[in-house]
């Protein structure tokens, strides 16, 4: 059976360029390195090193167990790792949703705090739009949401108020939109294609906010394709307020009052109720703390 120990020898040996400085490095007597070698050429059936030389030099076929090997015995150390770090507490991975309202970059400097603070832990970021958040959480796509707006559902997780979204409604200042008398009557945007996000969810009822009956609309994927369909004139919808600051400051989007305007809306910072290890706790503390900054960035 080919072992870990034996591919141990089999890399020492091509590091160190002989049988006895490999030896050395793993304190063991030439003689137990010279057998270890033999038993995995039996097993394999081929010749690993061509001793022809005064160094220890891999046959073609001997570079090729090394190459796998090495991939296993990376494999094993991750593997140790892991099982470490499960010991300990630290999750193995972490899986963090984050609702549309809020830009994904904005975690960015916490996973820096993280990886200072923290053994290696797999992160994945899940972008989630409308229940698309909720769902992830109840779901199990993920272990935290950040910025889930809208009505909670019940049961199973703990949440916090990171705080309040506003939404304007805003269009190019090109569309016809922009020609209409103020505020904007609801058969007037009616008239207009209206660009939408799809909503993520999976196993909650898929909704849409911001639209009239009846309405002509162009639903797009991701909040950047929304923001850059509304500066083209392709429609027109409510945005995050701080998503689209700097589109209203150059000019490429115009805010228009409407008479009907879409409330300000709670955004929450939810985790699961049990299941969370250090790492999970890591980023339910720290997101807290920066709740203020992701205020106002949402």
């Amino acid at each position: 059976m080919l072992t870990l120990d034996a591919l141990e020898v089999l890399d020492a040996i091509d590091r160190r360029g002989s049988f006895a400085a490999a030896a050395a490095e793993l304190h063991r007597v030439p003689s137990a390195v010279t057998y270890a070698i033999r038993r995995l050429e039996e097993r394999l059936g081929v010749v690993l090193f061509d001793r022809t030389g005064q160094r220890a030099v891999l046959t073609p076929a001997g570079r090729v167990v090394l190459e796998q090997g090495r991939l296993l015995l990376e494999g094993a150390e991750a593997l140790e790792a892991t099982a470490q770090r499960l010991a300990t507490g630290w999750e193995d991975g972490l899986a963090i949703a984050i609702d549309a309202v809020i830009a994904p970059d904005r975690l960015f400097g916490l996973i820096k705090e993280f990886d200072a603070a923290a053994p290696p832990v797999k992160l994945r970021l899940l972008q989630e739009v409308q229940d698309g958040s909720w769902d992830a959480l109840l779901g199990g796509r993920a272990d935290i949401v950040v910025g889930a707006i809208g009505d909670a559902p019940a049961g199973g997780y703990r949440s916090h108020a990171l705080g309040e979204v506003d939404f304007l409604f805003v269009a190019a200042p090109t569309h016809p939109v922009a020609h209409e008398a103020r505020p904007l009557a609801p058969e007037v945007i009616r008239r207009y294609r209206g660009i939408a996000l799809a909503d993520t969810a999976r196993d909650r009822p898929v909704r849409t906010t911001g639209l009239q009956q009846g309405q002509n609309v162009l639903t797009v994927s991701r909040p950047e394709d929304k923001r850059l369909a509304l500066e083209q004139g392709l429609g027109v919808g409510f945005m995050p307020a701080a998503s689209v600051a700097a589109s209203l400051a150059r000019g490429s989007l115009i805010h228009l009052p409407v008479a009907q305007p879409r409330p300000s809306q709670t955004a929450w910072l939810a985790w699961k109720s049990r299941g969370l290890g250090k790492a999970g706790r890591w980023w339910v503390e720290s997101l807290k703390a920066a709740g203020g900054l992701l205020a106002v960035d949402v």
